[in-house]
């Protein structure tokens, strides 16, 4: 799937998800595209895990092994794509990422850096990559603005949802990592002559791995362009 069919197909979803909890759609379109290369990945094929999200020790539903920290890591098997897009959100709602959401709910620049600041990627790039993800899909168009008297509302029921979080998870069994370890991403920044063969031997990866992961259609490179080449 490239990437603007995956825009096509899930940005309904992303918008849902905004209204309800503030998340801007751009971001969580622009970090689904990334985490399940633009829904090419086993666990969105297979589990429609499109955000990698692990098992934890509160998950009673299916699940499927893969190799990530550990050569068997377990993750979640959802029904369909929309139960992982909700999941996703609901695992933000937790205080290591309360800050995020007084922002705007179109403030996707925030967001980008707020996530990164928060622990979710460990790669000091990731905003960069997000923000020029959304910038170059133009996924900002689905971002709506909210009134003064809206972002009240809406803030007050996403920390009521962080409160019953916490009260609900045994933070004895449970930990944050568990359930997601902070996103690894190799990335890299174009230079001069560069193009995605040269860097296919350089990272001794695919050609067709490095556009599958960052939503490419051709081989054409422009200077300092940031691109995923593993996870």
């Amino acid at each position: 799937m490239a990437g603007n069919d995956y825009i096509a197909q899930y940005k309904d979803i992303a918008i849902a998800e905004m209204n309800k909890y503030g998340i801007p759609a751009s971001i969580k379109l622009a970090q689904a595209l990334l985490e399940s290369g633009n829904g090419n990945s086993y666990l969105a094929r297979e589990a429609n895990n499109h955000f990698g999200i692990k098992c934890g020790g509160v998950w009673k539903g299916k699940s499927v092994t893969r190799p990530d920290d550990n050569i068997n890591d377990c993750f979640r098997v959802y029904d369909n794509p929309q139960q992982s897009f909700r999941d996703h959100s609901e695992f933000l709602l937790r205080p290591r990422y309360s800050a995020l959401f007084k922002l705007d709910k179109d403030d996707y620049k925030g967001w980008a850096k707020g996530l990164k600041a928060a622990g979710y990627a460990t790669n000091p790039r990731y905003p960069d990559l997000l923000i020029e993800m959304i910038e170059r899909y133009h996924l900002d168009q689905y971002d709506r603005r909210e009134t003064p008297k809206e972002k009240v509302v809406r803030e007050e029921v996403v920390k009521e949802e962080i409160v019953q979080n916490v009260q609900e998870t045994p933070p004895a069994t449970v930990k944050t990592e568990e359930i997601k370890s902070p996103l690894a991403m190799r990335i890299h920044e174009v230079k001069a002559q560069e193009t995605l063969y040269s860097l296919s031997k350089l990272y001794n990866v695919s050609v067709e791995q490095i556009k599958s992961l960052n939503g490419l259609t051709d081989e054409a490179l422009s200077l300092g362009q940031l691109l995923v080449i593993s996870k």
